[in-house]
């Protein structure tokens, strides 16, 4: 692959944070752009799974852009409450969503849960697309438990409460540690020869 930045790819978000932990997964040459770079938003996200919503936003995003897409969709899972928030997890608390009413919504749920019951999970589902069709999917998780208060000043979302087995939690890690352990990165990285191979297959003959 001798010129990648020959081919443009959509990275299904608005959110930078994402873009950057994409970014350092790729060829530096490789030319990222994100929902606002090419004018299109999505529809509200109404599958059941964190793969339903992956896949509705690859496969309308690369349809409205006609570019090669990749989106994702994530959350938390804790097993006390039956796999919640789930992939209302942005929204837990309510609309509009909110990091720290969802922390403190989730605390409230498990008051009563002892520590050794608080395992968790976070999840991400990314789904590669082309004009609409899905090319490759794959997913990353990361294990931990749910800690009776919040530390740490890194990150975002549930980060301060999940707690790795080392005690420390997603919040108290270096952001190049948390992006070589965390779901996303797992699941980017299990996507990642598909798009490669996606992107050469896009390469003009010249530039292979």
């Amino acid at each position: 692959m001798n010129k990648p930045a020959a081919i443009d790819i959509l990275l299904a978000t608005s959110n930078p944070g994402k873009r950057r932990e994409f970014l350092q997964l790729l060829p530096s040459a490789v030319n990222v752009k994100t929902l606002d770079d090419v004018h299109v938003t999505l529809s509200e996200e109404t599958g059941a799974t964190f793969a339903e919503n992956s896949a509705l936003k690859a496969i309308a995003a690369s349809a409205r852009s006609g570019l090669l897409t990749l989106a994702d969709d994530s959350g938390l899972e804790v097993d006390a409450l039956g796999g919640d928030p789930g992939v209302r997890s942005a929204r837990y608390a309510g609309v509009p969503p909110s990091d720290d009413k969802n922390r403190a919504a989730l605390l409230a749920a498990l008051r009563q849960v002892p520590a050794t019951a608080r395992q968790a999970r976070f999840v991400c589902a990314v789904s590669l697309a082309r004009g609409g069709t899905i090319l490759a999917e794959a997913e990353g998780t990361c294990v931990g438990i749910i800690a009776s208060a919040p530390a740490g000043s890194n990150g975002f979302g549930y980060d301060p409460l999940f707690q790795l087995a080392d005690g420390r939690t997603m919040a108290e890690l270096p952001a190049a540690e948390k992006n070589e352990i965390s779901h996303r990165a797992r699941a980017y990285r299990a996507i990642l020869p598909a798009l490669l191979a996606a992107i050469e297959h896009d390469l003009p003959p010249g530039a292979r």
